[in-house]
């Protein structure tokens, strides 16, 4: 496990740049953190460490988008909204999470059971002491 200290979107953005730099095919990152922390800004980080250069933003109302443009494909899930795990099943989950791309997935907390054991965990949190734009970012990773 490592932390991050981050004063800045653009610090945060960075991070994310720089580990989706090393994402592996089949890899899992798990993006878990209070609205407001910054998961986007470290997303849209991530995706251009894999070479997408098009907007990527939260799919909060389709629970994944998909990008191919990079150097591996980015399965961009954000399930806030999932109230039954069932609707996981409906989309093809497993398609996504054992494919050839990577997966990114927002608020994973909401889909636990699902989450393969070797999945890269990411918590964003806000120290307001520490300033606005102050996020501590820990990242654990798997022992694989």
């Amino acid at each position: 496990m490592r932390v991050v200290e981050s004063h800045s979107p653009a610090e945060t953005y960075e991070l994310g740049r720089r580990i989706g730099l090393g994402a592996k095919p089949g890899q899992i990152f798990c993006l878990n953190g209070d609205l407001g922390t910054g998961k986007t800004v470290f997303t849209q980080g991530f995706a251009a460490g894999l070479g997408i250069t098009e907007a990527v933003n939260s799919p909060t109302f389709t629970i994944v988008q998909v990008y191919d443009e990079g150097r591996l494909p980015l399965y961009h899930f954000d399930v806030y909204r999932i109230d039954d795990i069932d609707e996981m099943d409906e989309i093809g989950y497993e398609d996504y999470f054992f494919g050839h791309g990577v997966c990114l997935v927002e608020w994973s907390s909401q889909i636990e059971e699902l989450i393969p054991e070797d999945a890269v965990h990411i918590v964003l949190e806000k120290d307001l002491e520490k300033g606005f734009d102050f996020r501590r970012i820990i990242v654990s990773e798997s022992e694989r």
